[in-house]
């Protein structure tokens, strides 16, 4: 089995954005401030003590959008480790691909956030879902990873504009994608818009359910989700995270609703009296199980009349398989 990379995180909230949408304060999600040229050294140093092979990540603002000099002196400090920044659709080009490569970039990750062109509008991203389209192909075109990233719950956003994000970014077909839910950071325009009413907050039920279904449709396509919602800050659990979907086990809890939702079909295909055993992958008993055995209370109440089981058992993460045994 090949060991997981390491990757070692700087954060440069908002550095190189040329918008401010609405659902940001980069300096209150990533809990920081932002990374300079010794903390990169400092990275690079600490990754040279790792055992396995080390990526550096460079995440929260717009890195192809800083100034060029500055993009180079972090880059060339992070070697000589593979590298990930994440960056705006509308800021990547052919020639800028071939740059990041010549200092080891491997990754880029896209904020994509919609593919719908009236919630970017309403987020005030400053880019249209065509940028996503050119962006993306400019980026494997160039050899390079592509990551896309995506939010649900913005502003003029819902179900099935969601799920038409999703369909488009199966289209593209990148090498992984996040999902963050949006969530009412204090500080913010979604944060006065909620509180005048002018927004309804995707909470963190709402969320659960939809990325449950979103999951599902990328893992049908083969696509790795790499993240479910924002990593949880002291900040954030303190206050900062005001409404919205914010939930420091989030992705768990979607995990968790997928189990649900498969056992629930395996169930209604057998006799509604049955005695049953469900078979989980041995890590996978507590998601099967759900947050204070809500999944166990769930099917208890659906099916009344079974007498079901979870057991952990030698079978693939995503498997369930049903043992009647009356």
């Amino acid at each position: 089995m090949t060991p997981r990379r390491k990757i070692i995180p700087l954060f440069i909230p908002h550095a190189g954005c040329p918008h401010s949408c609405v659902f940001c304060n980069q300096h209150r999600i990533a809990g920081s401030g932002a990374a300079t040229l010794d903390d990169v050294r400092a990275a690079a140093t600490i990754a040279k003590t790792e055992v396995n092979a080390t990526e550096i990540a460079f995440y929260g603002g717009s890195f192809t959008a800083l100034p060029v000099h500055v993009q180079n002196e972090f880059l060339a400090a992070a070697q000589p480790f593979e590298i990930r920044i994440s960056t705006r659709p509308d800021c990547i080009d052919e020639e800028i691909c071939e740059r990041l490569k010549s200092f080891g970039v491997a990754t880029v990750e896209l904020g994509a956030q919609s593919m719908c062109d009236d919630v970017l509008g309403h987020s005030r991203r400053g880019h249209i879902a065509s940028d996503v389209f050119k962006a993306a192909k400019i980026i494997k075109d160039a050899g390079l990873s592509l990551i896309l990233q995506m939010m649900t719950g913005l502003p003029g956003d819902a179900p099935d504009t969601s799920r038409y994000t999703a369909e488009k970014f199966i289209e593209i077909a990148p090498d992984g994608v996040r999902i963050y839910p949006a969530v009412v950071v204090r500080g913010t325009e979604l944060f006065d818009m909620w509180r005048h009413g002018d927004y309804r907050e995707h909470t963190v039920e709402d969320a659960v359910n939809l990325c449950a279904e979103l999951c599902a449709m990328f893992d049908a396509a083969g696509i790795p989700i790499i993240r479910l919602g924002l990593n949880p800050t002291e900040a954030l659990s303190s206050g900062d995270a005001a409404a919205g979907a914010y939930h420091p086990a989030f992705g768990e809890l979607v995990y968790s609703r997928m189990y649900l939702d498969k056992a629930i079909k395996k169930l209604e295909e057998i006799p509604s009296d049955s005695d049953v055993i469900l078979h989980v992958a041995k890590n996978r008993v507590s998601v099967m199980t759900g947050q204070h055995r809500a999944n166990v209370d769930a099917l208890k109440q659906k099916f009344t009349a079974m007498s079901i089981r979870i057991v952990g058992t030698d079978l693939l993460p995503e498997e369930i398989k049903v043992e009647i045994l009356t």
